[in-house]
């Protein structure tokens, strides 16, 4: 069992198989990047294999895979199988864009892959296409009935920015409540890599807007997802995701890995560790000590519920 230095269950894994991606979201990346990372310079899907053995062989039971858009590198369902293969109930879940998953989904699918997270910020074509500087709704549409054709579990995400989406919050809600589909609104976490002047909005002024037209009480947490909740009259469940709080720090169960090795114990801080030589020369228990090492470090608590501050955090680097 992986524990940290503050005594929590560290049970789940997210691994960013690469920062690369195919939509230029405004709260995220609205600019490519001067240079990308070298494909060479990225460990290898088996490298990367190495190290999530290490950890679900000392207790992880969740893996999610991440970007950028993961679904750009190539022969990603071979690198799922192998983690189910290795561990058959492991929770295998993948974030994703969607734009790629009308041809991939039944292949992730078959090779393991149980849930999906698709980021889904308006039904309006042209404010998708603000959004992600691409026409892109129809095609992510058609990936979400992909996905649910091939069985996998699908959440929603939705960033809410003052001025692009705000008026299509409840339109959002009717439609994942028509499929099924629980949708997280995720605070707009600041960050140097944003489009300048771009604003979120935070968690009461995401309720007040539903508020107008949904009834909802807050739930008490569980476990330890970072979603506070809350559930509206017809039974429907909703969750906001508050970066700007420290509420589910306290159950904070998770490490974070980049594609080039760099195992990330919080998001919200600057504080890592490479593993990428230590896989690179097979050595193993080196990879282990740093695994620990970084554990020992991990912080109590995020520092944007106390000081909030702009993050030069590259988000598309680490699945953020």
């Amino acid at each position: 069992m992986l524990k940290d230095g503050h005594g929590r269950v560290v049970d789940y894994l997210r691994v960013s198989v690469t920062e690369r991606c195919n939509f230029r979201c405004q709260y995220c990346m609205p600019e490519k990047p001067f240079s990308w990372v070298p494909k060479e310079e990225l460990l290898s899907y088996e490298d990367l294999f190495k190290f999530i053995k290490v950890c679900i062989d000392r207790g992880v039971k969740k893996v999610r895979i991440t970007g950028g858009e993961p679904l750009l590198r190539e022969g990603l369902d071979n690198f799922i199988e192998m983690i189910s293969q290795y561990k058959d109930d492991i929770d295998l879940a993948l974030t994703t864009n969607g734009y790629l998953l009308p041809k991939s989904a039944q292949k992730l699918a078959n090779a393991g892959l149980k849930r999906i997270n698709v980021s889904l910020d308006s039904l309006i074509p042209e404010v998708a296409q603000k959004v992600a500087q691409k026409d892109v709704l129809s095609t992510v549409l058609k990936g979400i009935e992909a996905a649910h054709t091939a069985g996998l579990k699908i959440k929603i995400n939705c960033v809410p920015m003052q001025g692009v989406n705000d008026n299509e919050l409840c339109d959002l809600v009717e439609f994942c409540k028509s499929k099924g589909y629980p949708i997280r609104f995720i605070e707009f976490m600041e960050n140097d890599h944003a489009k300048d002047g771009a604003k979120g909005y935070n968690s009461i002024q995401i309720q007040n807007i539903l508020k107008a037209k949904y009834s909802f009480k807050k739930l008490e947490r569980s476990g330890s997802s970072p979603s506070q909740d809350y559930i509206m009259d017809d039974g429907y469940v909703f969750g906001i995701i508050e970066p700007h709080k420290d509420d589910f720090c306290a159950t904070c169960n998770r490490i974070r890995l980049t594609a080039s090795g760099v195992l990330i114990p919080c998001l919200y801080f600057e504080d890592s560790q490479s593993i990428k030589e230590a896989i690179l020369n097979n050595d193993i228990d080196k990879a282990a000590m740093i695994l620990n090492d970084v554990l020992l470090n991990k912080p109590e608590k995020n520092k944007w519920s106390e000081n909030p501050e702009v993050s030069a955090r590259a988000f598309y680097e680490t699945g953020g």
